[in-house]
């Protein structure tokens, strides 16, 4: 396995690979893992996530998986690096953390099996699939807001080629403490089989990044905090939760919200009515008298 990472170096973007605790770029510059400035490992087109893939996080909202994957899209802008921070905008408090995988290709896909997939993946990075719950009530059949805000995309530290992605632990630290753990074991759609899925029909070309799932125990996090999501041979992803110095515009668009559908979603089994009721929607009521 070799890991590639992308920093910034007097001031220029560089691809260096790691060697122990240096990251040597191909002139011979060197810099210390820990003073180094971090990009994204890649520069992708597009950043597709899958909605569920972790049976535990299925589990979680008494739900089941679906019969196939189902996605959504993170606007490029959203995208983050490590040790970057993570934005909430002011007014809202809704941001959950999700530990994922990233899927990065590397060649031109289309129309290819899962077993031809892995030909076509340039290699794997950590990923962060954060989640601004308080524009669930209005975005939550496309999540545009709810997880392609600014910042809310990290991907990092770097890129891992010839990983092996079966039988790896993923899990989530808040401020040190274990909030999110499970196997890629126990996932439902393996790496190649997402990639080979979205390739169908949305051509890939390298640099894309694909988030793979989160699982169970996904939760609000605060300013102040620090998020970690560390992952088998792939490394730690670090990032810090901040609130953003403008708030919401008002005088524009849907506002942030507090409804039941964005509180247990975001509570996920914290949610004090989870198996008592389901969640309403507050913003958008039933017309069927009850």
């Amino acid at each position: 396995m070799t890991e590639y990472r992308r920093i910034l170096l007097d001031g220029f973007p560089v691809q260096v690979v790691r060697h122990g605790d240096e990251l040597r770029a191909s002139d011979g510059r060197t810099v210390g893992v820990d003073e180094a400035v971090h990009l994204p490992p890649s520069e992708p087109t597009k950043i597709i996530a899958v909605h569920l893939n972790y049976p535990s996080r299925s589990d979680e909202f008494m739900t089941k998986l679906p019969p196939a994957p189902t996605y959504f899209h993170k606007p490029i802008t959203a995208l983050n690096s490590h040790k970057g921070a993570v934005v909430r905008p002011a007014g809202c408090q809704w941001l959950n953390y999700e530990g994922e995988i990233v899927i990065v290709i590397g060649r031109t896909c289309r129309n290819v099996s899962p077993a031809e997939a892995g030909d076509y993946i340039a290699g794997y990075s950590v990923g962060n699939d954060y989640g601004l719950h308080d524009f669930r009530d209005t975005d939550a059949g496309s999540m545009l807001r709810v997880k392609g805000s600014d910042t809310l995309a990290p991907v990092g530290p770097g890129l891992v080629t010839d990983w092996d992605f079966s039988g790896k632990t993923i899990r989530t630290l808040v401020n040190g403490a274990v909030v999110q753990e499970d196997s890629t074991d126990t996932m439902e759609w393996d790496m190649h089989y997402l990639v080979a899925d979205l390739a169908r029909t949305i051509t890939l070309v390298p640099g894309d990044m694909i988030y793979s799932g989160t699982p169970a125990n996904s939760r609000p996090v605060q300013p102040g905090d620090v998020v970690e999501v560390e992952v088998d041979g792939l490394g730690r992803l670090t990032n810090h939760i901040v609130e953003g110095p403008e708030p919401i515009r008002t005088d524009v668009g849907a506002q942030p919200t507090s409804s039941e559908e964005v509180v247990s979603t975001a509570l996920g089994g914290d949610w004090e009515f989870r198996g008592i009721r389901t969640p309403s929607n507050d913003l958008y009521p039933s017309r069927l008298e009850k």
